[in-house]
């Protein structure tokens, strides 16, 4: 399992990193990237905690710390500056809080994330056909969520991207320790979305690499 959105104190997750980092560690995962939400003041904060944390487990080996970001509820013309500026503070993966259908995001926020450069946006509700060939063009994965409220719109995600070639991604979105799902938990979530085990594979597949073991 590799698990690419998490959350910990650092934002609105409920565990310090290094525990959510441990019960990942004891549920097999082999690596956890670290996302806490994000914007113009918190980044300069949170994301050089996370590099640190990452060079310590590095150095003792074990689960691999991926450091990232989830930009959330930026304003639309702020996010190219903002994930500029994650990269240079050292986010390995930055990814955008998609334009979910229960919270209120800012409408647009799906294709100015991707015109951005995320590497993933999380949670993109029913993003529209245009945006998803445009994530698609521009190498951007779109997320099948893990995470409840944002999985309602799994199917639409998924069928519009096998419909126009878009990168997926699972994400727990765990804000606590029972969030975090195993492999076979988050292959059910997968293969309820619609997805065949092709599909499924690849998925995995797009994880390890985003993770940088592959």
């Amino acid at each position: 399992m590799i698990e690419l959105h998490s959350h910990t104190t650092l934002s609105d997750g409920e565990l310090i990193p290094a525990e959510l980092v441990r019960r990942a560690e004891v549920e097999g995962v082999l690596a956890i990237c670290i996302t806490d939400h994000g914007d113009g003041g918190l980044i300069e904060w949170s994301i050089p905690i996370l590099v640190r944390l990452a060079e310590q487990y590095a150095a003792s080996g074990g689960i691999k710390i991926v450091p990232g970001v989830e930009l959330t509820h930026c304003r639309v013309e702020h996010l190219k500056e903002l994930v500029v500026r994650s990269r240079r503070l050292g986010a390995k993966l930055v990814s955008c809080h998609g334009e979910t259908i229960v919270e209120p995001v800012v409408a647009g926020t799906n294709r100015a994330a991707i015109l951005a450069g995320v590497d993933v946006l999380a949670h993109p509700g029913l993003i529209s056909p245009a945006d998803v060939r445009l994530a698609a063009k521009r190498g951007v994965c779109l997320e099948i969520s893990g995470r409840k409220g944002h999985c309602l719109t799994n199917g639409h995600v998924a069928a519009m991207a096998r419909r126009y070639g878009a990168k997926l991604v699972f994400g727990s979105d765990a804000h606590a320790a029972g969030d975090l799902h195993t492999r076979e938990a988050a292959e059910r979530v997968l293969k309820g979305a619609g997805l065949r085990s092709n599909e499924v594979r690849s998925v995995f597949k797009e994880s390890e690499r985003l993770a940088d073991l592959i």
